[in-house]
């Protein structure tokens, strides 16, 4: 995709002088509140047991890094690439992907629901206040439509309110690309927090995904006396890619972190209750008028009421949730509050 044939944006801005349109939404991104806020919302470890786990933020330049890389391979954008690895995370609530099903859950019995994407299209289009002329970013239709589409199809007659998006196409390779360089950050990262948690079985690992176990054994063959971090992260490749089989053993190595790191209770127990903190809150401001910030109480006047609680909630970072909790309840379920 060349900027030079950008669909454009909602509301027509004189081109900048020396950057991109793509360059331009980059940095909109990277100065936005939103993505200020991803550096205190959970990746998958909080910093209960170590400072050095990644958090959305992290990720997020985890993944930019390697959508500029791959995309500067394949003769692609990587100015629309990394504009779109930016804010594909942006729309995350408090708590991971936890968080966003007991949104979903709690919207559903009002007619409404929560998908992360749909959130940041929001956020990006409306949301974010930073100019007089418009509401939003104003971001290129190519970045707009990236955020819906990078992971996932969606059909009109499901989600009319889509419809600009071109929903009976494709979008463009640099969206498509997204989704594949966002499993290949968080596979490895996901595996090197675990090692640093100390719940990673590097037996485990190397029986049960076979392509890890081969490179860490001819590691283990050259460096026998090297410390178990250092020939863990010596890999020359990724465990994941986009060789013919790759599939399989990404689908092995997903296995395994399901099976060994994302359903240890060391993470579901503290997450658990921390979602009960979520959804206790979500009925709080639904029930007491004025318990949400008056800007917030304001647009409750004007939209649904559930659908404003909804974004003031998903736009919380994880300790302030906490915090709002105790404010709110004088105690707390957690034990990294």
């Amino acid at each position: 995709m060349h900027a030079e044939n950008s669909r454009g944006r909602r509301y027509p801005e004189t081109p900048h002088p020396y950057r991109t349109e793509y360059a331009r939404d980059r940095d909109r991104i990277i100065h936005s509140r939103a993505f200020r806020r991803l550096e205190a919302k959970t990746q998958v470890f909080t910093t209960r047991y170590s400072d050095h786990f990644r958090n959305r933020l992290t990720h997020t330049l985890e993944v930019s890094q390697i959508a500029r890389t791959v995309a500067g391979a394949l003769d692609l954008n990587p100015e629309l690439a990394e504009a779109l690895a930016l804010v594909h995370d942006i729309g995350h609530p408090p708590f991971g992907h936890a968080g966003e099903r007991a949104l979903d859950n709690l919207m559903k019995p009002f007619g409404g629901h929560f998908n992360h994407n749909l959130h940041a299209l929001h956020i990006v289009g409306q949301f974010e206040q930073r100019y007089l002329d418009f509401a939003g970013l104003n971001l290129t239709f190519e970045v707009r439509e990236g955020i819906i589409k990078h992971s996932r199809d969606y059909s009109t007659k499901e989600f009319p309110q889509l419809s600009e998006y071109l929903l009976e196409e494709r979008p463009p390779l640099e969206a498509q690309l997204i989704d594949w360089v966002d499993e290949i950050a968080y596979n490895t990262a996901d595996l090197d927090d675990a090692l640093e948690a100390e719940l990673l079985d590097l037996n485990a690992l190397c029986r049960e995904v076979p392509l890890f176990g081969e490179v860490y054994a001819q590691v283990e063959a050259t460096h026998p006396a090297a410390r178990e971090k250092l020939k863990f992260n010596e890999a020359p490749k990724r465990l994941a890619g986009f060789s013919e089989n790759t599939k399989e053993r990404n689908g092995k190595l997903k296995r395994f972190l399901f099976g060994h790191i994302y359903n240890n209770p060391a993470i579901t127990e503290e997450r658990d209750r921390s979602v009960v903190c979520l959804e206790e809150l979500f009925r709080f401001y639904m029930l007491q008028p004025n318990s949400m910030p008056a800007s917030y109480e304001e647009l409750a006047h004007m939209a649904q009421r559930h659908e404003i609680v909804c974004d003031y909630i998903a736009g919380m970072t994880d300790q302030f949730l906490l915090r709002q909790y105790h404010e709110h309840f004088g105690g707390e379920k957690t034990g990294n509050g």
